[in-house]
């Protein structure tokens, strides 16, 4: 098949398999070696001998995970031992690091005796923070992790148990709350009486299904109290064998309200399905073939069928990648000596909390935009995701804590920062901003308010305390949208076809009257255009900010703040500004939108705006003025445009900031040249400020940096204007507005 061709050469490419070892301190210089080796080394030795807590401040111990597996049951595959199955763990690893930036070293043991397994893994209890038990056969898998659960003083996880257990049981507490069922009536069926199907009842019991009411099959029938008397169920399943007739699974689906699948495919037929009682409730998790296929069951009935499997080409995919990363994060983080049921319990509902809310943008794109919303098709989140890992974890780690498993004292309120720190640079500058902006939140005005992106960031500004925000536009279309959408938000309009705006006619008349702006073109401009009216209700003071861009040319958008509110008294031209975060460094980028060919004041103009902009992300800015010259190596009108700039911000004593130029970009961004070939700089270290010396230059810059660098972008951040006023790109996503929102609510603070 040419996708396993595909798979064959994805992992024999050079270097062959998915993951490596790589430092992450300096091992440039001799001191570097003698730090990290000998002699240095044994200075943490020592210390770590005196306290072995010290293990997880000196060494990779508390972001590290063994994936350990005798390769006795790998899915779809059967037992294919320890060597056949390492391709797997590998990609186990993969999945750790790209979900929630957790090392992995997988561990394949060439054993089937299980107290050998478990003396091996108790063994290297020094190596690791947590153990991900991986693809163990059952009855052994049982025995395994409870042995070692004992044993050992570090979270032990079977993920084929409970990942799925945790995260069918979110789209179950969903399920059940769209069927409108109460989770501790309804009848639950089981088709595999396994690791996974044992492992998912007893979690479904832990969520609040009554035991009496959960049957269990197996290839033989249903698990009944005589089958258990007359020896034919093991320990661990019998605890499910119930006082009933015996029978298959369709005799056990007659009435059920939920059918879970954990089997074969193909067992399960539209008539089962038709025998089972109103609005219900099927997961088919067999992979690749579900027991009955997603159309078939949906085809079967005329009421609402909640219907989820193991495959990603349907909707309400249940995906043990959505649990074990997040779950390993929290328990990490709180340095949790287990996993336990409130662990379990607490990541299960905040998967389950998470799919309420809006989804964002990105994460539609990448399931090919199709409709997300909470509902039938839509109970459980995507694992692409990246809210997740702030939600999951957070919550986990909160329970590790609150059950008393947790060995060291977490910020609770500060975790997410540090979530969102290994998510991106990005989210961790943005941080700043958003917390500055809830200590004070602001009125801003979004004036393309019937769309259907800036209803959805109003809703979420409005949620987060960013701010207040005002929606302009129709308000019996913002309203129709805010309810389809199933948003939890009553949003505050301005309606230019309803409600009185004769006093900003009047304003935009008094402002504009000398530019040959009628009385009755006034009226109209705010009747008929959003921006207008947006600018003139911030020149009034009726909104502390305005954003605007979405639907419209950027330079069309920008024009009406223009004209309205201006720039600041200090500021003749407005300039557009990016933030670009890199993995190590963050640098703001200048003029990327607005000014074509400036001369030296005004580049001089938009570096010290842009300065003061990134101070509020908290940098200390230093400024380098780029050209293709380094310090009058060529000397020709464009050279000097930007030397000259940097010159006068130099003899300015008002200017607080080191600033140089003009220099190559290279020069400007790498420490080594500018310390080595032009020590007598001003700058102190690499330039985060890079002003460019035209509009073209900059907008090619910043999209090359960005693209090739696999930087986040934040912007344009319009920066000069005598009142806060964003002009966001067209197309651009919630997040991208609630970000700028923010932004614009620290500008109002600063004002």
């Amino acid at each position: 098949m040419p996708l396993d061709d595909d798979a064959r050469e994805y992992h024999r490419e050079e270097p062959p398999g998915k993951i490596e070892i790589s430092t992450t301190k300096p091992t440039n210089t001799q001191r570097d070696l003698s730090l990290a080796y000998s002699p240095g080394v044994a200075a943490p030795c020592l210390d770590i001998d005196e306290d072995p807590e010290r293990a997880y401040e000196y060494t990779a111990k508390g972001n590290l995970v063994g994936v350990v597996s005798n390769g006795s049951a790998v899915l779809g595959l059967g037992d294919i031992g320890a060597q056949a199955s390492k391709p797997v763990m590998e990609g186990k690893g993969v999945l750790f690091k790209r979900f929630a930036d957790i090392d992995v070293f997988d561990i394949e043991l060439d054993t089937d005796d299980v107290g050998e397994f478990v003396r091996t893994v108790s063994a290297m209890e020094p190596t690791f923070g947590g153990i991900n038990l991986e693809d163990i056969k059952a009855p052994e898998c049982f025995e395994i992790e409870s042995r070692l659960r004992e044993e050992m003083s570090i979270p032990v996880f079977h993920d084929d148990q409970h990942g799925t257990a945790i995260i069918s049981g979110a789209a179950l507490l969903n399920a059940v709350d769209i069927a409108g069922k109460d989770l501790t009536e309804v009848r639950v069926v089981f088709a595999g009486a396994g690791a996974a199907a044992t492992a998912t009842a007893r979690f479904y019991v832990s969520l609040g299904v009554r035991p009496e009411n959960i049957v269990m099959c197996d290839i033989d029938g249903i698990l009944t109290t005589d089958r258990a008397n007359a020896g034919e169920l093991n320990e661990f399943n019998r605890e499910f064998a119930r006082d009933v007739p015996e029978g298959g699974v369709a005799e056990a689906m007659e009435g059920a309200d939920v059918f879970v699948g954990l089997s074969v495919g193909g067992i399960v037929s539209q008539e089962m399905v038709q025998s089972m009682a109103d609005d219900p409730v099927i997961f088919a998790m067999a992979n690749p073939d579900p027991e009955i296929g997603y159309e078939e069951a949906k085809e079967a009935r005329d009421d609402t069928v909640i219907m989820a499997t193991g495959r990603s080409d349907y909707p309400n995919q249940v995906n043990n990648v959505l649990g074990f990363p997040f779950i390993f994060r929290g328990a990490l983080d709180a340095r949790a000596t287990e996993i336990n049921e409130e662990m379990k319990r607490a990541a299960a509902h905040a998967l389950a909390d998470l799919a309420k809310q809006d989804v964002p943008d990105a994460v539609v794109k990448a399931y090919g935009d199709q409709p997300l919303q909470f509902g039938p098709d839509y109970v459980i989140p995507k694992p692409l995701d990246t809210r997740v890992l702030f939600e999951v974890s957070s919550a986990v780690a909160r329970a590790a804590v609150t059950s008393g498993v947790a060995r060291r004292d977490i910020d609770l309120e500060t975790y997410r920062e540090r979530l969102e720190a290994r998510v991106g640079k990005s989210l961790e500058m943005l941080r700043v901003v958003l917390n500055k902006a809830q200590s004070e939140p602001k009125r801003v005005v979004l004036a393309e308010g019937t769309d259907e992106k800036m209803i959805r960031a109003a809703s979420r500004i409005d949620t987060e305390g960013i701010a207040e925000p005002l929606l302009v536009g129709d308000r019996e279309r913002i309203e129709s949208i805010v309810a389809t959408r199933g948003l939890d938000y009553e949003p505050r309009v301005v309606d230019p076809t309803e409600d009185e705006l004769d006093e900003y006619a009047d304003r935009l008349h008094r402002l504009r009257r000398r530019k040959g702006l009628t009385r009755r073109e006034a009226t109209e401009l705010v009747r008929t255009d959003p921006n207008y009216l947006a600018s003139v209700m911030v020149d009034a003071g009726d909104a502390d900010a305005m954003l605007t861009g979405l639907t419209h040319h950027y330079p069309s958008a920008l024009r009406p703040p223009l004209q309205v509110i201006g720039t600041k008294e200090d500021a003749t031209y407005a300039a557009g500004v990016y933030m670009l975060a890199f993995s190590d460094r963050v640098v703001f980028c200048a003029d990327a939108t607005v000014n074509r060919n400036p001369d030296a004041d005004v580049l001089a103009e938009v570096a010290r705006h842009t300065a003061e902009l990134a101070r509020r992300f908290n940098v200390d800015p230093r400024v380098a003025f780029l050209s293709y010259s380094d310090f009058g190596s060529v000397e020709n009108e464009g050279t000097r445009k930007p030397r000259e700039a940097a010159h006068a911000l130099r003899d300015d004593p008002t200017v607080e900031f080191p600033v140089d130029g003009e220099m190559q970009a290279d020069t400007a961004v790498v420490e080594d040249v500018l310390a080595d070939s032009y020590e007598f700089s001003e700058l102190d270290g690499p330039a985060n400020v890079l002003v460019f010396p035209n509009l073209e230059a900059g907008n090619v810059g910043y999209k090359l940096l960005q693209r090739l660098g696999d930087a986040e972008a934040v912007g344009p951040m319009l920066v000069g204007m005598d009142k806060p006023v964003h002009v966001i790109q067209r197309g651009d996503d919630v997040k991208d507005i609630v970000n700028l929102a923010a932004v614009a609510v620290v500008d109002a603070q600063e004002e």
